[in-house]
């Protein structure tokens, strides 16, 4: 049987010049190894969030964090339940992840941030060259939210990896965007944290580093590829 490595991305911040309330640019990668069954991992995610209020729905961390759009009405507590869910899920499914990024201020354009954000991407996938060499088919899944990131991604990897093929998903679609989405954004929260540039809503809903690492980054740090 064909071995297949599922790869699903996502980021956080844009490509644009660096702004005081998004100053990081972080992309996540997950790794799923397609002979690791996460049917039931999925189906126990979708039973909670149902059971919380929200049938068939992609949770999305950083406005769930910043109570916005369809959690704008949710207490703290609420919101804590739904990200719980997803740190559940991230406990039953077998992947794992991998953040690359850049601290937009310390460069001087987009050029500047596309050639750190390649070269990272080349020496973390060369350094794990023999992981990914176990597999016949490498499948990357992304939005194309951001063409820079599409363009980033097929430049860089197509080069290092000849089995890799490109595909265009929806959160709603692959259940492991909700996992990457989580992973970018709560490391994200942890560089904040360290830079003691944390927001008002991410200091209301983690309190403090300390709590936040117990509750939350030390669920999930396990599973990152370094």
């Amino acid at each position: 049987m064909k071995r297949i490595l599922n790869l699903t991305v996502d980021e956080s911040g844009d490509f644009g010049s660096y702004e005081k309330h998004s100053p990081y640019y972080l992309i996540a990668m997950v790794f799923h190894d397609t002979k690791n069954d996460i049917d039931t991992a999925v189906q126990l995610l979708d039973t909670q969030v149902a059971n919380l209020g929200f049938k068939a729905h992609a949770i999305h961390t950083g406005p769930l964090i910043r109570r916005e759009g369809v959690y704008k009405n949710l207490s703290i507590d609420e919101r804590k339940k739904l990200l719980n869910a997803l740190v559940h899920f991230n406990r039953r499914a077998d992947v794992s992840y991998a953040v690359i990024g850049a601290e937009k201020n310390k460069l001087n354009d987009v050029i500047d941030l596309t050639s750190k954000l390649s070269k990272q991407i080349k020496i973390f996938t060369q350094k794990h060259i023999s992981f990914f060499q176990q597999y016949d088919e490498i499948n990357v899944y992304y939005d194309n939210g951001q063409i820079e990131l599409t363009k980033l991604l097929t430049s860089t990897l197509s080069v290092l990896l000849p089995n890799i093929s490109f595909h265009r998903a929806m959160p709603s679609d692959n259940k492991l965007f909700q996992l990457v989405d989580m992973y970018c954004s709560l490391e994200l929260v942890a560089i904040k944290f360290d830079a003691k540039i944390s927001s008002n809503s991410e200091l209301e809903f983690f309190h403090n580093y300390r709590t936040f690492k117990k509750d939350y980054l030390k669920k999930i740090r396990y599973k990152r590829i370094l």
